[in-house]
């Protein structure tokens, strides 16, 4: 089959998701972090979209027990546990909608955000509907929005929750790489394509790891747990375009629990 024709064999699929956008080992608990209240926010990364046993009363933000805050919680019984991140959460809308929990109890606070603010959903559905220029233009324009508004609007989030939260330790995850390049994938995307993908991965991480240290917040990368789980490593820890559509490009169950929980964990 052409690639042509399995690109447009996943139209339906892709467009869905982009309107949808979002074993390990023992825990060492902190003691200092599980003493007070943990607050975990952010978009659908934290709010553990693709991971399934979503709870009840979370709806479309769809917050799974198999998220890495509900499992890092379970393993460290903190005072207290908000658990507000929303998938196709931004910034802006973290910052307005999710840090009314935060108080001066608040001793940990996870998030993941800004993936939205570059137009993630939109890239993915360029490079899985159109042709290889289009996916690269499209994803040199989310490196520019990196580049260019994103410092401004992750800085106003960081300081809301510094606000709210004075006493809170704040780790601030990142994002996985997409792709194993030279893989075992033979349809989908491009080569030159996966590699874009991966690299505006990196400007990402790179651009929120640099203000997250500005405001004194620990970040945490996830690329060392993920590689060798990318999509095409035969081993892959993300959904690529899958039913149910809002799974698409976000972290399965092992990607919380092998790739986000352990990052987490390190950090605290």
């Amino acid at each position: 089959m052409s690639v042509s024709r399995i690109r447009a064999s996943l139209i339906t699929f892709a467009l869905a998701a982009a309107a949808a956008l979002g074993a390990a080992g023992p825990a060492v608990a902190n003691d200092s972090a599980a003493a007070g209240g943990y607050v975990a926010l952010g978009d659908s990364y934290s709010s553990g979209v693709g991971a399934g046993n979503y709870l009840a009363d979370s709806g479309d933000c769809r917050r799974s027990t198999n998220a890495y805050p509900y499992l890092w919680q379970a393993a460290n019984s903190p005072a207290s546990f908000d658990f507000v991140a929303c998938s196709g959460a931004t910034t802006s809308s973290v910052a307005s909608g999710q840090l009314g929990v935060l108080d001066a109890s608040t001793t940990l606070v996870s998030v993941t955000a800004g993936g939205n603010d570059v137009g993630f959903a939109g890239v993915m559905q360029d490079c899985v509907l159109g042709s290889e220029a289009t996916c690269i233009t499209s994803v040199n324009n989310a490196v520019s929005q990196m580049n260019g508004s994103l410092p401004g609007s992750l800085d106003a989030l960081y300081d809301g929750i510094r606000a709210r939260a004075p006493q809170a330790q704040v780790v601030v995850l990142g994002y996985p790489r997409f792709y194993q390049l030279s893989g075992r994938c033979v349809a989908g995307l491009t080569e030159g394509e996966r590699r874009a993908i991966n690299n505006a991965s990196d400007v990402l991480n790179g651009v929120i790891a640099k203000r997250s240290a500005d405001a004194g917040f620990t970040f945490s990368s996830v690329v060392d747990e993920f590689t060798g789980h990318e999509l095409c490593s035969g081993d892959a820890w993300l959904h690529s375009v899958a039913i149910p559509v809002q799974n698409s490009y976000h972290p399965k169950a092992a990607g919380q629990s092998g790739g986000y929980l352990p990052a987490f964990r390190s950090a605290v």
